[in-house]
């Protein structure tokens, strides 16, 4: 089946900047909405962002809109998440899916990647 690989996340201190990457193997996702995902010790996974299958639409929450930028590029079967004006608030794990919709972010795929892991210091 297909399964989705999370990269990109590191250490770094409030305000400043990372990029996460999401791959899939096995099959593409190029046709799929996609979105990201974040959870942080003790609490739920939340949905962060979502992209439609041609990246011409997306959707933030208001926790991150402004800061964060989702893109994907289809041919490489990759989908991005800029992430700048870190706060000590966006640490978390992050994973990505196939979600049913941009806007709920209601995700697909029972399996989850390992995530990765985002860590911002104050």
């Amino acid at each position: 089946q297909a399964q989705l690989d999370e990269s990109g996340g590191g250490l770094v201190q409030a305000g400043g900047s990372l990029r996460l990457s999401c791959t899939a193997s096995g099959r593409s996702f190029s046709s799929r909405a996609m979105g990201w995902f974040r959870q942080a010790p003790g609490k739920e996974r939340e949905f962060v962002a979502g992209i439609n299958w041609s990246g011409g639409a997306t959707y933030y929450v208001d926790s991150v809109k402004g800061r964060f930028t989702i893109s994907r590029d289809n041919a490489n079967n990759t989908m991005y998440l800029q992430m700048n004006s870190l706060k000590p608030e966006d640490t978390a794990a992050y994973y990505c899916n196939i979600v049913t919709s941009i806007y709920t972010g209601r995700p697909l795929l029972a399996s989850w990647g390992q995530g990765t892991q985002v860590t911002v210091s104050s």
